[in-house]
């Protein structure tokens, strides 16, 4: 069936893919967010208080190519400020804000589980590496992210020799990483120099990938909230508010969905989780209304659930699918667990240690975060009790974090057996 104009337009205004923008905090990945996209994305009364990124951040941006500038030819504009072309759409794209400071690994790695690719973010006037920024880099290898465009931002701070040394110290510290091959662009986000280069080398190394749109759908959730407020009428109340990104499949307005794990029950001394059943009243991407999503575009869902079960982010860590069609949820894992030669992050070189029957771990998968203690190991297999409940799969992946220096530091991967 042959689509109208009006459908052709509203489908080529959809993300074809999400990029999280990473990196050790206040190297200016809200700045830069905003410097493409138009978007400040700190928006949580917290995060304007502090100044820092506490929740992820969305933001929807397109690219555009001038056919008659040489140089500086990609923008973010309809029109090209230089000669007054029309410019060429290229690409639309999503943008996850992560936060980079050391108490928040868990909601940058939630964000690392819903891109395709990534900006890691080095202040020029800093020294390369610091400790969120080794962390961040692991994270991404952790989720598998290797589409990655390193950028040194805060050029206008320094002179040019203090650049190039950063720039070096750049180069040795990728050197041997999944980002060894990424290319370094030196800009300045709050300046807005070389962004021009900067949309370049993303139209360049992160490519959108293959979708396969005939799997089950499955949504990670990384936000939920209440849209209604107070003193609303019962009549005009709005159901809750689910934000994310699909993994895999397609959703549609109007699809039955369920949430899992869902809501704690607990009855005669006894804890078990309920999962969620509703369906989708309305789908939005960005300032946009949809009518369905599939994966590279970050989505939110507008449903028929009660807005108390999604206020303040209740639901982060759930995940989204057709009813039936979800991983299991799973309140203990046996794990085969390979650990690091060094703890990332610490302020001192730390060997890692063994894992220990007994002891508490933090463990990541997907957007969701989760303790659980160590009640078993042998023949290479760590059996943990958790004390939230998480949905994964076989092939999922979970890092695992170790309580080190006052806070939980990754120490290895480990995958479901």
């Amino acid at each position: 069936m042959k689509k109208s104009d009006k459908e052709a337009k509203k489908e080529a205004r959809l993300p074809e893919l999400s990029i999280g923008l990473v990196g050790h905090v206040d190297h200016g990945k809200t700045t830069l967010c905003q410097a493409l996209s138009g978007k400040w994305t700190n928006r949580h009364s917290e995060e304007i208080r502090r100044g820092i990124t506490i929740k992820l951040g969305y933001a929807n941006t397109s690219f555009y190519k001038c056919p008659k500038c040489k140089e500086q030819q990609y923008l973010t504009k309809e029109e090209c400020p230089k000669c007054g072309s029309k410019t060429i759409l290229t690409r639309k794209v999503s943008f996850v804000d992560a936060p980079g400071h050391e108490t928040l690994m868990a909601t940058m790695l939630s964000g690392a589980a819903i891109i395709d690719g990534a900006l890691l973010l080095i202040s020029a006037n800093e020294k390369c590496p610091q400790p969120q920024t080794k962390e961040h880099l692991l994270g991404l290898e952790i989720s598998g992210i290797k589409q990655i465009v390193i950028v040194q931002n805060k050029i206008d701070l320094v002179s040019e020799e203090e650049a190039k040394k950063n720039y070096e110290q750049i180069k040795s510290f990728i050197n041997g990483t999944i980002a060894e091959n990424a290319p370094i662009i030196p800009i300045s986000a709050q300046q807005n120099i070389n962004i021009s280069f900067l949309i370049e080398a993303i139209e360049n190394t992160i490519k959108t990938p293959e979708r396969n749109i005939e799997k089950e759908p499955l949504m990670y959730v990384a936000r939920s909230f209440d849209i209604n407020r107070p003193g609303t009428k019962i009549a005009q109340l709005k159901g809750g508010v689910i934000g994310g990104a699909l993994k895999s499949g397609v959703l549609k307005k109007g699809d039955k969905i369920e949430i899992r794990p869902g809501l704690k029950v607990e009855r005669e001394g006894k804890v078990t989780w309920k999962p969620f059943f509703t369906s989708i009243e309305m789908i939005k991407s960005g300032d946009d209304d949809i009518e369905e999503a599939g994966p590279g575009c970050s989505i939110a869902l507008l449903t028929k659930l009660d807005p108390s079960y999604t206020k303040a982010d209740n639901l982060f860590g759930n995940v989204i699918g057709h009813p039936g069609n979800i991983p299991p949820v799973l309140e203990e894992l046996r794990l085969n667990i390979k650990l690091l030669e060094r703890v990332v992050g610490a302020k001192t070189e730390l060997k890692v240690e063994p894992i220990k029957k007994g002891e508490l771990l933090m463990l990541n998968v997907g957007s969701s975060a989760t303790m659980g203690q160590v009640t078993e190991m042998e023949k290479g297999i760590v059996k943990i009790k958790l004390k939230l409940p998480v949905c994964a799969s076989k092939e999922d992946r979970f890092a695992v974090s170790r309580m080190l220096e006052h806070r939980f530091r990754i120490i290895g991967v480990g995958t479901e057996k």
